[in-house]
């Protein structure tokens, strides 16, 4: 007789019976949870920006500052993912950890801050970022020195209306903490990977610590290999001084080899991993909607939850994404200021929706909590407190304005779109919702530890 997974055993605990493909090993939900954390997509579209508030030294210390308050919230979801191996993660974990008069709310807002996150950040990386960390500098006629890298600031142009030094270096750490989430997608995949309960912790660990230094190298050969700051903006070089790292690339190879062959190949590269990460997200969006629709919490949830009867994935989920996506995606390309507000709402949607089942962890009776083969003991609620403000700073920061003077072209739109979001989510839950939606709904009993 063969023995049961000790995911899908655990899964069975839980409520719900194994009705996806149970065959990713570690080492595949670890490479969807590292390409979900937009290395590439994260870095490259907002380097230039960064750079350009508060100069080099706060970007490379601000990855390593937002490096290590990430692991905190890390280490909180694996205990926390350890117990409760399941597609739905977040909004399932959140259910449970509020207890029963709490619950429902609390699984409901965690799981369309998430959704909505999710979906609105759709938009190889270790052998391409591997290539371009080492290729770059190597090509470089001249390299800047390591106390330019390392102790440099700048000071914010007048063209962004920014005079405090303090909120110019909290904003060039943007992307930073744009960079550094969505290893819960490793969460989202537990009901597909085996043995979740053990490789479902380690795969969220290990995606955070090789984004960490893979993220690092990444800044740092970029600002090695600038050749001149001030030409980086020159809306007269060759990328209308709108794309800095393209400019840098293109710098590099120009001033080596008088051709920008180079450049155009190492930007295939990054273009190439936007469309992978795109992909993984896209897995991780789909199996949220998949266990939202499985426990009835969206409409048309019996279309939604239907499973592929061959290949055994979620695929009227994923079109569903899909489609969403490319309606976000459209306006982008006639209004600048809809991509900076997509932006800011993915990421405060997402990492809100980690704040949810991180705060009830914390403040949940130690005795009601069954613990799983990853657990913190008394370090939980240190770890938790730390990792909920953290949150709570990063969600705040991203809805504040970038460029001053405020106008209708550079205002920041985030709170407005996340506060409609928002305020038809919470009106759905007062008006309809609350009646019939008691969050996670359990599709098998199990007695005595028999199915």
């Amino acid at each position: 007789m063969v023995e049961m997974d000790s995911g899908e055993k655990r899964l069975n605990e839980l409520g719900y019976k194994q009705e996806l493909r149970r065959e990713m090993t570690l080492f595949k939900t670890l490479a969807i949870s590292f390409s979900t954390m937009t290395l590439f997509t994260g870095i490259t579209p907002l380097y230039g920006t960064s750079l350009l508030y508060a100069g080099p030294a706060s970007l490379v210390w601000g990855w390593v500052v937002v490096s290590f308050f990430t692991w905190f919230v890390g280490i909180a979801m694996a205990e926390i993912c350890s117990s409760f191996p399941t597609t739905g993660s977040l909004y399932f974990w959140a259910a449970h950890l509020a207890g029963p008069v709490w619950g429902p709310f609390a699984s409901w807002c965690c799981a369309w801050l998430e959704a909505i996150g999710l979906i609105a950040g759709i938009g190889t990386q270790v052998i391409g970022g591997s290539v371009i960390v080492i290729m770059l500098p190597l090509v470089s006629l001249t390299t800047k020195p390591a106390s330019y890298v390392f102790t440099h600031f700048e000071t914010a142009p007048d063209s962004t209306g920014i005079t405090s030094k303090a909120y110019a270096v909290i904003l060039s750490i943007l992307v930073s903490q744009y960079s550094l989430y969505g290893y819960d997608a490793a969460a989202h995949l537990t009901e597909e990977t085996k043995g979740a309960d053990r490789n479902g912790p380690i795969a969220i660990l290990s995606s955070i610590g090789i984004i960490s230094v893979f993220g690092w190298a990444y800044i740092l050969a970029l600002t090695f290999s600038i050749q001149d700051f001030n030409y980086l903006y020159d809306t007269g070089n060759e990328t209308a001084g709108a794309f800095v790292p393209a400019q840098i690339l293109y710098d590099a190879f120009h001033g080596r080899y008088n051709n920008s062959a180079g450049a155009i190949v190492l930007l295939f590269i990054i273009w190439g991993s936007f469309f992978f990460g795109g992909l993984s997200i896209t897995t991780s969006a789909a199996r949220v909607v998949y266990a939202l629709s499985r426990d009835k919490g969206i409409p048309f949830s019996s279309i939604w939850r239907k499973i592929h009867p061959k290949h055994k994935v979620p695929a009227n989920a994923v079109w569903l994404c899909a489609a969403i996506c490319i309606l976000l995606g459209l306006p982008i390309l006639k209004v600048n200021v809809v991509f900076t507000a997509i932006t800011s709402i993915c990421t405060v949607g997402w990492v809100g929706g980690y704040a949810v089942p991180i705060f009830a962890r914390m403040v949940m009776a130690e005795k009601r909590f069954k613990p799983g083969p990853f657990y913190l003991g008394r370090a939980t609620r240190p770890i938790c407190l730390v990792a909920f403000l953290w949150i709570c700073y990063t969600c705040s920061v991203f809805l504040l304005p970038t460029l001053y003077p405020i106008k209708w072209d550079t205002f920041n739109y985030a709170p407005v779109a996340l506060g409609i979001c928002l305020t038809l989510v919470m009106l759905w839950w007062v008006l309809d919702a609350r009646k019939w939606f008691k969050g996670p709904v359990r599709n098998i009993d199990v007695q005595d530890g028999k199915v």
